[in-house]
């Protein structure tokens, strides 16, 4: 267990802006050398892993990338509850200056 010295343990009360008494002070060093000594163990634990994307091995089914000709116009317009030639029409969001 690594041992603080009194000294060290004033110093991080310090930093944190705790007072400590005398007997906090000696708890202190007991308590934060444990808690070093966790960390020296997490030290010791072999992280090295291979890099993956996901956690279960997946086999993606993508489809082949062609350019496939596009849907008519007037088909896509069928449905629209408003159009005007070849468009659909949308309410406007953003005024124009020329607008106002």
């Amino acid at each position: 267990m690594p041992i603080l010295q009194r000294k060290e343990v004033e110093e991080i009360a310090s930093l944190a802006r705790l007072h400590l008494e005398s007997e906090e002070i000696e708890k202190m060093r007991v308590e934060l050398g444990a808690i070093l000594d966790h960390f020296t163990a997490l030290a010791a634990v072999d992280t090295d892993v291979a890099p993956m994307t996901h956690a279960v091995p997946l086999d993606l089914r993508l489809r082949a990338d062609v350019a496939e000709p596009s849907l008519p116009a007037e088909v896509a317009l069928l449905a629209a509850p408003a159009k005007t030639a070849e468009y659909f029409v949308v309410p406007a969001i953003i005024s124009s200056a020329a607008d106002e």
